[in-house]
């Protein structure tokens, strides 16, 4: 079964309200759709979302890769699901210039990757969710919901208790807090969220590589008291390979996110010893089957892995990603399926935002199992380049 038709977008996705971290404040997004029509009419989408400071990948490169690929050469005629996973998993744009990290393009990938799986998996009658199973049988445990994580990215004072008392109210058992934000006093706000959430709540943070070298133990150590459990990023991915000695001197799990994009970024890491857990986001990482090889690859080092998230996606990412939660065993934490609440397109007909505590079922149709609102991806577009077709 062949693809006849590949359609790019890109996509601005507006926030509901401005997110803020160490790294960046965004109030949109731009984001990559593909579209991806079969000989028979089967139609699947993807998505990715292009961060520059994390894999390098702006917008517009993203859509140059597209442009450049050889869309012919790369899809051939797959007979199987079988032989669709593994085409799809030999999936390569075309370069973009040097990329020693293996990373340069990844949302892009990504955003192929889940259009070719929607809609062949709707073609062969497979939810995403069936890729584990088939690709990585020792990762695979269905379940039939699941529990995400909150977060609080920049609030402080009287927001950041109202904040943490909302989450507490509202049933959440994880909540990951955004700090070293230029002008705020984590120590205090720390204190203020951990009496205000609950002593019952996990509470990790993540310092989007807000910390130098020299002040990173100090930073972590005096926010131990608050009984964190992990640390996201504290440095900036250039100065990672301190790590390894910062995680001698602390006790919290030191957790890497823009440092961990792709395979080499993953053996990198386990050789240097300089990190405990992965944050496996689909976009920044690929797509769904690269993210799978890197939480086999995580078990295979005794390291744990949490799923993340893009600031921005919408419901197509959300569903590739609650596949991935409901279909992979050992997650510490899961984020994302914010939808409704965070964007204002979220593109789909379906509202699969999760629910009190966080908590969301299993996706049980074929592909995504979401359908797009074509509507809405026009009123989001900002171009549209045709592939192939």
């Amino acid at each position: 079964m062949r693809v006849v038709e590949l359609i790019a977008w890109h996509v601005r996705i507006p926030l509901r309200k401005p997110i803020r971290h160490a790294s960046y404040t965004r109030s949109e997004s731009d984001n990559v759709v593909i579209g991806c029509r079969l000989e028979d009419g089967t139609i699947g989408f993807g998505e990715g979302v292009p961060r520059e400071y994390v894999t390098g990948e702006s917008i517009d490169e993203a859509m140059t890769m597209l442009r450049r690929t050889r869309w012919p050469e790369v899809l051939a005629d797959p007979q199987s699901f079988s032989e669709v996973l593994s085409r799809v998993e030999s999936l390569r744009l075309h370069g973009g210039g040097a990329d020693p990290r293996g990373c340069r393009g990844n949302a892009a990938r990504c955003a192929v990757e889940l259009a070719l799986l929607d809609a062949y998996g709707k073609h062969f009658g497979q939810p995403l969710s069936a890729v584990t199973q088939v690709l990585a049988p020792d990762l695979y445990q269905p379940r039939s919901q699941v529990r995400y994580s909150t977060a609080i990215t920049s609030a402080e004072g009287f927001k950041a208790k109202a904040a943490a008392l909302l989450m507490r109210l509202y049933g959440f058992r994880q909540c990951k807090v955004k700090v070293g934000i230029a002008g705020q006093n984590d120590v205090k706000r720390l204190r203020d969220i951990r009496r205000w959430i609950g002593r019952h709540v996990d509470l990790r943070i993540d310092a989007n590589e807000a910390w130098k070298p020299d002040e990173v133990v100090q930073r972590i150590r005096e926010l131990e008291p608050f009984g964190i459990s992990s640390v996201e990023q504290p440095v900036a991915h250039e100065d990672a390979a301190c790590l390894r000695q910062v995680r001698s001197q602390i006790s919290t799990p030191i957790m890497l996110d823009e440092s961990l994009c792709s395979m080499a970024d993953a053996q990198q890491a386990a050789a240097a010893k300089t990190c405990d857990l992965f944050n496996l986001r689909l976009s920044k990482c690929g797509g769904f089957i690269p993210s799978l090889r890197l939480a086999q690859f995580a078990r295979q080092q005794g390291l744990g892995y949490q799923l993340g998230c893009q600031v921005g996606e919408t419901a197509l990412l959300s569903a590739a990603g609650r596949h991935f939660a409901c279909s992979v065993r050992d997650i510490w934490y899961v984020e994302g399926s914010y939808d409704r609440r965070l964007v204002r397109e979220r593109l789909s007909r379906e509202d699969i935002t999760f629910g009190y505590g966080g908590m969301a079922p299993a996706l049980s149709g074929p592909g995504l199992g979401v359908a797009v609102d074509e509507s809405s991806l026009h009123r989001v577009a900002v171009r549209k380049e045709v592939l192939l077709g």
